[in-house]
């Protein structure tokens, strides 16, 4: 070991600091400022010939950022050469009519704001349906219509279509019976697929009896409460037959030539194409009955188009006179909400035949209480009020088409006539749903006279006020009128006996209460809930209207202070007795705290009620609580308790970690961060007495340090435990706390050896090597600066740690050990040093206990020479491998 010198070369470290810090040259900013808008020169240059060639260059100064790119480009670009040889005329009429064509299009398209009918079609679905037995015929096919082939003559051919067509109402049908609504739906499905067949076989005729049989579904009634979904199912089949029509059309007008622009002309339509289109019309025309009739035509209604500029619109009005005829007023309904779906997506801007649709309606509106109905509802042992409902889906669209961008004087119209007829609360209920929020607010009091007004037996009041409310949680109503619109809605909602009907209409107007009236109000509105919801434990039926109410509450009152002196807040969430909805609730609240809540707080109110909101959190974790879900809880938990702050009352904060530790023993998360929490807390203490602990402040801080040597322990993660031994001892050390510091170092000293090979980092197992030498390098650093025990002799947990790496089981053909060695020669270096590098304040470091000692530092060399032979042990055995 001579070869070796005896001691690490002496270090000066604040010379060194001096002679190798960075030498500082002055700059001159002049007028630079660098949030100043920057001024670059543009500089374009005309070339005159390739030999001697002058420039000619002109300056002008921009305001905008150099493009990096445009510099080797001198000065220009390929696209904007491209853009300045175009003709300047033609370039400006392009795109002058390109805008016009943007705001034709923008006027008269329907917009992203405008709800479509797939929005709608799952809910009637699932709204609407029946246990009875349904009927329905299916085509049965003929083979007459195998007998063309393709060398038949054209008549023979058209003769063999004719009587395929007849072939339909000679009874080459299949009724099939007492079907369920599942059996029902899966034919309907097979109809679809049959027509999608039919038409990629060329069996065109075969398709369009396949339309027609389903349209003639659509007069069928004797189930009448599945007829909204039947219609949406059949309706289904008919918007994929009028696609299937147009895009064939569309196909026939290319002409070897790009397709049709969709803004074409019928000038641009082959005469081909334009025989094909009037061919389907004059086949849909000679259907005999007009329910499929009216459908069908409706169907391929875009397909006027290719006919004619005016084909749309003079149709629309020829339908809806149609309907006229249909003499059910359920299905006379549903055949005018289908016209106005498929006039809003080929024509929305021919409102006029919408409204009269709607018109016409109203004209017919006092059959649903004819004899007819009143008979056929006896027949089926339907209730009216049942009956009504199944008006809701087509009212509601057509209405909506109608009120899309209209103006407001048209929700005025539309309320006299709904004065005329009485204050039918179904149509009433319908113009609320349709027109704009702004517009219903404004006239909520007159709403709510005609509301008063409404005839109750079909369509109960409570529905029209939670119509009504719905549009106030969008729409401000008048000021003055805000107090009486709440006593008026409450005073019929307050009434409901039957506690589903009344939840549905609280938890609309809580979110208009909580948004215009104070704690008062609402304190009142949740009282009325409870006592509504509480007999007969109602509420366990009613959970999703109970949390929408919370988070309506907590979605406008930001102050928890506020929140929870509402006296009967917390009554109410005593009604979610499920444990995963309480959960899911108090999981709502504590994100509303975490987002909303700015300042730290020591309010007993909030403080109180958090706690328990939490403690509920905690106790719902169980054996089978997936990780994810403890990690969330335990970032909520987290949230709240730095939230908390007493300021300079340190032994209260210290109280209400211990409390915290006892109530959130099962999240280790959040045992980590009361560790912390109590940590801070120390060095909070020291910053206020400048390190010069009182008695009292040191007791205090002892406290504190015995917190987190309890605490520890109860982790399950050992590098949790290594790092915050470590860090919690060098609080204790930071604080003049030695011997517990050393309790500390001596743990993390202990614990080394138990560190698995893997560890589970984010559910996957990896090398901890890498984990342990990035601690022991952290560590190293640390014990520079800790003095040695007077009783345990010199670097006495330098060398229980060198020990306990000597015996750990390392991987291998691994060099961890050997860089760790390296690290501790790096650290018995800067030991012998005459001043060490850096030291903790007040607290005497090994370079002031020995005072650079002879027998200190013979015993550091000692350490090093044993050191240094581990490695060169390491590398000679690395040799013997290679020459192997």
């Amino acid at each position: 070991m001579a070869a070796f010198p005896w001691h690490a070369r002496s270090r000066n470290y604040v010379s060194e600091s001096e002679v190798y810090k960075l030498e500082s040259v002055p700059l001159d900013f002049g007028d630079y400022h660098p949030l100043k808008p920057i001024t670059v020169t543009e500089s374009k240059t005309k070339k005159m010939s390739r030999k001697g060639s002058t420039s000619s260059t002109s300056s002008s100064s921009s305001s905008s950022m150099m493009d990096p790119l445009s510099s080797v480009l001198d000065g220009t670009d390929p696209l904007s050469l491209f853009a300045a040889a175009a003709d300047p005329v033609t370039t400006t009429s392009t795109m002058d009519s390109t805008r016009k064509k943007r705001d034709k299009d923008d006027s008269s398209a329907v917009g992203s704001d405008f709800e479509p009918w797939s929005s709608k079609r799952s809910e009637i679905l699932a709204r609407y349906t029946t246990t009875e037995k349904l009927s329905i015929n299916l085509y049965m096919g003929s083979e007459k219509g195998k007998a063309a082939t393709p060398g038949s003559a054209v008549s023979e051919k058209v003769r063999t279509r004719l009587e395929e067509l007849d072939d339909l109402e000679e009874g080459s049908q299949k009724e099939l019976l007492n079907l369920t609504q599942q059996d029902y739906m899966n034919r309907i499905e097979e109809l679809n697929q049959s027509l999608k067949d039919a038409w990629s076989s060329d069996q065109k005729v075969k398709a369009l009896k396949i339309v027609i049989q389903c349209s003639k579904l659509l007069s069928d009634t004797t189930v009448i409460q599945f007829y909204p979904s039947k219609f949406v199912l059949i309706t289904d089949i008919l918007d994929t037959f009028g696609k299937l029509v147009y895009e064939r059309i569309l196909s026939m007008c290319m002409d070897n030539r790009a397709s049709l622009p969709d803004n074409f002309s019928p000038e641009s339509v082959n005469d081909t194409a334009k025989e094909t289109c009037l061919n389907w019309f004059f086949k849909i025309a000679s259907i005999r009955e007009l329910i499929p009739r009216l459908y069908v035509e409706a169907a391929i209604l875009k397909c006027n188009k290719f006919l004619s500029k005016m084909g749309i619109s003079e149709c629309l009005p020829r339908l809806t006179s149609m309907i006229r005829g249909i003499g059910d007023p359920l299905v006379a309904v549903y055949a005018r909400a289908y016209l106005c779906r498929v006039g809003m997506e080929v024509a929305p801007q021919l409102k006029e035949s919408l409204n009269k649709n709607f018109f016409d309606f109203l004209l017919t509106f006092k059959q649903i209480h004819g004899d007819t109905v009143q008979n056929q509802l006896v027949a089926q042992c339907v209730e009216i009020p049942l009956y009504l409902t199944l008006y809701s889906p087509a009212i509601d669209w057509i209405l909506q088409c109608i009120a899309y961008r209209a103006p407001e004087v048209l929700l005025t119209e539309m309320m006299e006539r709904c004065k005329k007829l009485g204050n039918n609360a179904l149509l009433l209920n319908s113009v609320m749903s349709a027109f704009r929020a702004e517009f219903i607010a404004a006239r909520s009091m007159d709403f709510i006279g005609m509301i008063k007004e409404c005839d109750e037996s079909g369509f109960p009041k409570h529905l029209l006020f939670r119509s009504l409310g719905l549009n106030l949680a969008l729409a401000d109503p008048p000021e003055n009128d805000r107090l009486q619109i709440l006593n008026e809605a409450w005073k019929v909602i307050t009434k409901l006996k039957n506690p589903q009907d009344y939840i549905n209409c609280a938890e609309v107007w809580v979110e208009y209460t909580c948004r215009h009236f104070t704690k008062r109000e609402v304190n009142t509105v949740l009282a009325d809930v409870i006592k509504h919801m509480t007999p007969d434990r109602a509420f366990e039926d009613a959970y999703p209207q109970l949390q929408s109410i919370i988070q309506k509450v907590i979605t406008y009152i930001h102050d928890f202070s506020l929140l929870f002196s509402v006296e009967k807040f917390l009554p109410f969430l005593d009604m979610f007795q499920k444990e995963c909805v309480r959960v899911e609730v108090c999981k709502c609240i504590m994100e509303a705290f975490i987002k909303h809540q700015q300042e730290s707080t020591k309010d007993p109110v909030i403080l109180n009620a958090l706690l328990h909101i939490c403690k509920t959190m905690h106790d719902s974790v169980n054996a089978l609580t997936l990780e994810d879900e403890k990690r969330m809880l335990a970032a909520l938990i987290n949230g709240f308790i730095k939230m908390v702050s007493f300021g300079r009352d340190f032994e209260q904060q210290l109280s209400f970690y211990v409390e915290a530790r006892s109530m959130f023993c099962n999240l280790e998360p959040v045992l980590v961060q009361l560790i912390h929490s109590v940590n801070q807390l120390a060095m909070e203490t020291r910053k206020v007495m400048k390190g010069n602990h009182s008695r009292k402040t040191a007791a205090f801080v002892r406290a504190c340090v015995a917190f987190c040597f309890i605490t520890i322990p109860s982790l399950s993660s050992i590098f949790a435990r290594l790092n915050l031994y470590l860090h919690s001892g060098q609080v204790a050390l930071a604080n003049q706390c030695l011997s517990q510091a050393d309790a500390f170092f001596k743990a993390a000293v202990s614990l080394v050896p138990e560190v698995p090979k893997m560890i589970n980092i984010d559910g996957k197992m990896r090398p901890s090597d890498s984990f342990l030498l990035e601690f022991l390098c952290n560590f190293f650093s640390t014990l520079l600066v800790v003095p040695d025990h007077p009783e345990q002799g010199v670097l006495f947990l330098v060398r229980g740690l060198l020990n306990v790496i000597q015996d750990y089981t390392w991987e291998d053909n691994s060099d961890d050990k050997i860089r760790i060695y390296t690290n501790v020669l790096h650290l018995l270096s800067a030991m012998t040093q005459e001043t060490y590098i850096y030291h903790v304040d007040k607290v005497d470091s090994n370079d002031t206990l020995y005072g650079g000692d002879s027998k200190f530092l013979a015993e550091i060399n000692k350490l090093c020479e044993t050191v240094i032979a581990q490695i060169l042990d390491h590398l000679k055995t690395l040799g013997k491998e290679e020459l192997i």
